[in-house]
């Protein structure tokens, strides 16, 4: 039988051994390198660690035909999702090429929606449609938590932009929203998995957040396994702690992005990639 997890106390924390070495409550290194997408609204190259994601807001006036036919007052937020074929170890063939959309990418893309619906008032958007686009440049596990953490910050870059050209009086976003994920690996709920612990973890779980610590969303599953209360509220703790910081993290990117030159902004990319 398979030995319960009790929350972790600091000391048991540190001991714990990751494949990359961080202790179990410490997220990967976080970094957001907003306006990479000059013709999107906002947007942001977002990494947690090795898995990077460009996310782009663009706004466009007009809402969806059901809307209208409807008649549903407000705009509506709606979200796609893509993993580029050289964001894996093997190429991962394009949806148009297979003619269709693959059933994980449907799921998540519909996640990042409803994640960022729950945290803006749709009334106060206005009869306009604010896309979403996460495309995957690396994966190393916790694609999806990239994408709604750094899609927060592509949304606010674009409101703020709306604002500033009159079109918008206030934010429609009430809250931010992030996501992380938590697991069982090695029998030891550990915060933000990579692939290898994401791989090899006996349960997983993908946490979403608004910034004051209000549920969004939360899927958790066993892979080939059970868990316990106790190592689910293990799991709940340490992803608490990691919204927090990533909601820390957001509101600096966002504040950096309305100050810093475009100049500042590809000198990070340039770093980002090695250059």
């Amino acid at each position: 039988m398979r030995k319960p997890t009790a929350i972790l106390t600091p000391n048991e924390i540190t001991n714990m051994e990751r494949p990359d070495k961080r202790a179990c409550d410490q997220l990967r290194r976080i970094s957001f390198i907003p306006n990479v997408a000059p013709h999107a609204t906002g947007s942001v190259l977002v990494s947690f660690g090795n898995t990077s994601v460009i996310c782009a807001a663009t706004i466009e006036e007009g809402v969806p035909g059901w809307m209208r036919y409807q008649k549903v007052e407000g705009g509506w937020v709606t979200a796609e999702y893509s993993m580029l074929p050289y964001s894996t170890l093997s190429r991962k063939p394009r949806d148009s090429s297979r003619g269709k959309i693959d059933g994980r990418s449907s799921e998540i893309q519909r996640l990042i929606g409803r994640s960022l619906r729950a945290v803006i008032d749709l009334k106060a958007l206005g009869a306009r449609t604010l896309w979403i686009d996460c495309d995957v440049l690396r994966a190393d596990g916790g694609t999806r938590t990239a994408s709604i953490t750094g899609a927060t910050v592509a949304v606010s870059i674009a409101i703020n932009a709306l604002i500033a050209e009159a079109k918008l009086t206030h934010s429609p976003m009430r809250k931010k929203v992030a996501a992380v994920s938590a697991g069982i690996y090695k029998d030891t709920a550990c915060l933000d998995l990579n692939y290898i612990e994401d791989r090899d973890a006996s349960v997983d779980c993908n946490v979403v957040m608004t910034e004051d610590l209000e549920f969004v969303e939360v899927q958790g599953s066993g892979e080939e396994a059970t868990y316990t209360d106790e190592q689910f509220q293990a799991m709940l703790a340490l992803s608490k702690k990691g919204i927090q910081e990533l909601s820390a993290l957001q509101a600096t990117a966002i504040a950096a992005a309305e100050s810093a030159a475009d100049a500042d902004h590809l000198a990070d990319l340039a770093k980002h990639f090695g250059g």
